[in-house]
C-alpha cells in the first residue's frame, strides 16, 4: 500500500513558525510534522510514499536526503502553482498508477491520504479495513467536533453536501432526510479507481470531487473516529498543546 502526504501549503497560519522553512518542518517535541506523519506511516507498514512540495520545497528535500528517507521510498511532486489537495493528487497519480500495467488489479488497491499539519492515533488498519469491507470509492475520518467546514453524511454514513459554519446553508450534492454534520480529520483512503474519476483541473478540493462523485452515486463513507486523538496543528497555539500533550503522554510521537 502507498501514501501520499499533503505538504505543499504556505503555512500562513502558523507564521511566525514558517517564516523561515516550511510547515512540515515546524517540529513537535523535537520531531517535525513529516518525520511524524512518516513514521505514522511506516509503522503501517507502509514503505512508499510521495510528498507535495511548494514552500520551501528545497529545505525539505535537503532533510529528507539528510535523513535518508526515514528507510522508505518517497517521490516529491514539485508544484510551481499551488494546486489545492485535489490538483496536487491528481499531479501525484502516476505514483499510484505506476505498476497497474504490469499487474492489472493494482489498479484497485487503495491508498492513504494524510495532511502533514495533522497528529493523531487514528487507526490506519481500521479505516482501510472499513473501506474495503465497504467497497467505497473513498473513506473520510470524521469525528464530531467543533470546526468551520463541515461534510454532511445521511443515516447510512454516506456523503451528501457540505456546510461552511452550523448556522450557514448547507451545499447539497444529493438530497436527503436526514443529515449529520462532521469535522473532517484530513486522513483518506482512496481506490485507485478514484483518480481517473477526478474531472476537475488546475487548482481544486478535492472535497469538490467528493461531492460531484457522490451526487453520482459513488459511495464516499465516513469512518467515525470520536474515539481517537486528534489535533489540528496549523497554528502556533495548537503546536503548542501538542507539544503538552505530548509531555502529559495524552499521545505518543
Amino acid at each position: 500500500m502507498k501514501a501520499m502526504i499533503l505538504a505543499a501549503g504556505l503555512g500562513t497560519r502558523l507564521r511566525p513558525l514558517t517564516q523561515d522553512r516550511p510547515k512540515a518542518l515546524v517540529e513537535v517535541g523535537g520531531h517535525s510534522l513529516l518525520e511524524i506523519t512518516l513514521r505514522r506511516l511506516r509503522e503501517f507498514g507502509i514503505r512508499e510514499v510521495i510528498v507535495n512540495l511548494h514552500h520551501f520545497a528545497d529545505m525539505v528535500a535537503e532533510y529528507l536526503k539528510k535523513n535518508g528517507n526515514f528507510g522508505m521510498r518517497i517521490e516529491l511532486s514539485r508544484e510551481d502553482v499551488l494546486l489545492d489537495t485535489g490538483g496536487g493528487l491528481k499531479k501525484a497519480s502516476w505514483f499510484f498508477l505506476e505498476d497497474s500495467g504490469h499487474a492489472p488489479g493494482n489498479v484497485e488497491q487503495p491508498f492513504l491520504l494524510h495532511n502533514v499539519d495533522v497528529i493523531s492515533t487514528i487507526d490506519l488498519e481500521r479505516i482501510v479495513q472499513f473501506h474495503r469491507e465497504n467497497q467505497a470509492l473513498a473513506t473520510l475520518a470524521v469525528q464530531d467536533r467543533e470546526t468551520s467546514r463541515y461534510l454532511l453524511f445521511d443515516g447510512q454514513g454516506q456523503l451528501c453536501g457540505r456546510q461552511a459554519g452550523r448556522d450557514q446553508a448547507p451545499e447539497m450534492a444529493r438530497p436527503s432526510r436526514q443529515v449529520q454534520a462532521l469535522a473532517f480529520s484530513g486522513v483518506h483512503v482512496i481506490a485507485s479507481r478514484f483518480l481517473g474519476m477526478m474531472a476537475e483541473n488546475g487548482a481544486f478540493s478535492i472535497v469538490q470531487s467528493y461531492l460531484r462523485l457522490a451526487g453520482q452515486g459513488e459511495r464516499i463513507l465516513a469512518f467515525r473516529a470520536d474515539e481517537y486523538y486528534w489535533r489540528d496543528l496549523g497554528r502556533p497555539g495548537n503546536i503548542a498543546q501538542a507539544e503538552a500533550d505530548v509531555e502529559r503522554q495524552v499521545v505518543r510521537l
